[in-house]
């Protein structure tokens, strides 16, 4: 009787998170992007985010590493792109997004 192996894919995430207390935006990469996620909110994440609540407001899926690096490099260069996320996180979770579908027809 053989046993079949399964491949295990790893895939790499870059991730955004957002503190409201700070109002500010930290960029990653990560393989898991919950136990990040609870290190960055357990002051054990990077220096840049001890001491703050962080929500995770975007993450991408790379295939592997270099290719996230290189959007995660992207990203924390380009404010605009960063802007951009943070205003459409804030519209949907604030509820504008729904009022304005509700109200516009």
């Amino acid at each position: 009787m053989s046993q079949s192996s399964t491949a295990q894919i790893t895939f790499f995430f870059v991730y955004m998170i957002y503190s409201k207390q700070r109002n500010a935006s930290y960029v990653g990469y990560t393989v898991d992007i919950l136990k990040r996620l609870n290190a960055h909110n357990h002051n054990k994440g990077a220096k840049f985010t001890k001491g703050s609540h962080w929500e995770l407001i975007y993450s991408k899926r790379f295939k592997n590493k270099i290719l996230a690096m290189k959007y995660e490099y992207k990203l924390k260069k380009n404010r605009n792109i960063r802007k951009k996320l943070l205003n459409r996180h804030l519209l949907l979770y604030n509820g504008y997004f729904t009022f304005y579908i509700i109200f516009s027809k």
